[in-house]
């Protein structure tokens, strides 16, 4: 077992690099919150979004987060919106809060068009990451 952040994101990165759903999460994370490196929402937002388009019903609920918020991505509540509806479907009750939130704020074009997008939303097969 890793004894540090950095130790333990040495594996998931990886583990995450062989396309590993929940390491790709995890480096999410630890991106997100600064835990073993430094606090940087863009690469947040790229290891979330590999692992949301692959079902991760948190990663999904963390990228809409980010889309809400405009941390890490360009804000876009249409995206956010999405990203929370599919992971509600996933069984993310936070996801339905976050979503109903969000939709007090959009238009109904706006909800329409995030509506569409969740319908039209393919899950992706894990495949290996490309390290930089």
């Amino acid at each position: 077992m890793p004894r540090s952040g950095a130790e333990a994101l040495k594996w998931w990165r990886a583990a995450a690099e062989q396309g590993d759903t929940p390491a790709q999460f995890n480096i999410g994370v630890a991106y997100d919150n600064g835990q073993g490196v430094p606090r940087n929402q863009n690469e947040a937002a790229k290891w979330y979004r590999l692992a949301a388009d692959k079902g991760h019903a948190q990663a999904q609920v963390n990228l809409g987060v980010l889309y809400d918020q405009g941390n890490g991505v360009p804000q876009n509540f249409v995206y956010a919106y999405m990203w929370f509806n599919l992971a509600a479907s996933n069984g993310a009750r936070m996801a339905i809060k976050n979503r109903d939130a969000l939709a007090s704020r959009m238009t109904q074009g706006q909800i329409d068009e995030a509506q569409k997008f969740t319908r039209e939303w393919k899950p992706v097969a894990p495949q290996p990451v490309q390290a930089q």
